[in-house]
């Protein structure tokens, strides 16, 4: 049987070891990954607390999480620090680390051994649908947000119908990206640039700060890197990633002039479309840079043998426009049934 465990974890390094020997063999997101977990982790995580299971004498699951105690009792929050600065990364695909050969028996008994004592809360945040299956089994567990499709281009259902890309899209999309493509041909050959070393990426990610930055004040919103930890967190992130082959900064370019930038991360054979700043011009509405870079990327990755192109959570006309499925993520609380949410929750289901 499982056996599980509760701890602070004395020593980081160490901890990144032994992830990254469990991630090896586990179906883990980019977003479970030590690349990412590890990142700025002191900083991400000031009051840890590793959820572990085993057997057979061997880890087969590990949970990180932060623990905030406030007037309300104790909350752990499951890859994440429970702290707005910080969580402005925003966590996706996420969830505790398993063993490929572990079932959702562990997964549960992690949640669980998580909730612990009386009056804990436990916090899950874009959770893959498996995992929120599991936690749903949980009473008390309830939904602290909506479900959020995340959209993405499925290569092999492409190849196996024997068309590109650009043949599954609307007629509509398709004259749109023609359209844009011819205009910013005008100015001379469309290209696109990857980074290439970890200097380039960071210049790159520079530039298309201010580009992201700009986007949004026209828009009266903030912006990601309006929050410092965001812009420090990615620089960190790059630094690890870059070198591991996890990580693209995308700059395209035409005649010279920027369209704009796209950063993804590359895991196992996806693409993960994560952040993007576009040079939107004033005079020609008819320049989409952000379908143009989009298209450029697809098709590259497409032709380089990927499996698919992922768009994350959130709902966006352009990514539907460009995908054939979707994933679903949750965002879940577990706690005591007595609490008052809890049974807020359960007075509306009735009703």
């Amino acid at each position: 049987m499982p056996q599980f465990t509760l701890s602070v974890p004395g020593d980081f390094e160490r901890l990144g070891g032994r992830w990254r020997a469990l991630e090896s063999g586990a179906d883990a997101s980019f977003f479970q990954s030590w690349t990412w977990v590890g990142c700025e982790v002191a900083a991400r995580f000031p009051d840890p607390i590793l959820i572990e299971s085993t057997h057979a004498g061997g880890t087969i699951a590990l949970a990180l999480c932060n623990r905030v105690t406030d007037w309300s009792g104790d909350t752990l929050w499951l890859g994440e620090s429970g702290l707005p600065a910080w969580d402005s990364l925003f966590v996706e695909h996420n969830g505790p680390l398993v063993a490929a050969t572990a079932g959702p028996d562990v997964v549960r008994g992690l949640l669980q051994t998580g909730l612990g004592r009386l009056g804990r809360r436990l916090v899950l945040s874009g959770v893959r649908s498996a995992v929120a299956a599991t936690a749903r089994t949980i009473p008390g567990t309830l939904e602290s947000h909506p479900d959020r499709p995340s959209p993405y281009v499925d290569f092999n259902r492409l190849r196996a119908a024997a068309g590109d890309h650009a043949a599954s899209l609307s007629a509509n999309t398709r004259q749109q990206i023609r359209r844009s493509l011819r205009r910013y041909q005008t100015q001379g050959p469309i290209i696109m640039r990857r980074a290439g070393d970890v200097p380039e990426a960071l210049a790159f990610l520079d530039d298309l700060a201010v580009l992201h930055q700009e986007t949004w004040r026209r828009r009266n919103r903030p912006g990601a890197f309006a929050v410092p930890e965001f812009h420090r967190f990615h620089r960190a992130l790059l630094a690890r990633a870059i070198p591991r082959g996890e990580a693209e900064l995308l700059h395209f370019s035409a005649g010279g002039q920027t369209i704009g930038y796209l950063y993804n991360f590359l895991w196992r054979g996806w693409v993960l479309a994560y952040q993007s700043g576009f040079a939107y011009p004033n005079a020609d509405p008819h320049r989409k840079p952000g379908l143009t870079c989009h298209h450029l990327a697809i098709e590259a990755h497409m032709a380089e043998g990927m499996k698919g192109y992922d768009f994350l959570a959130g709902e966006a006309r352009y990514k539907t426009s460009f995908t054939n499925a979707e994933n679903s993520l949750s965002w879940l609380e577990l706690g005591p049934v007595w609490r008052p949410a809890s049974v807020e929750a359960w007075i509306r289901r009735v009703w």
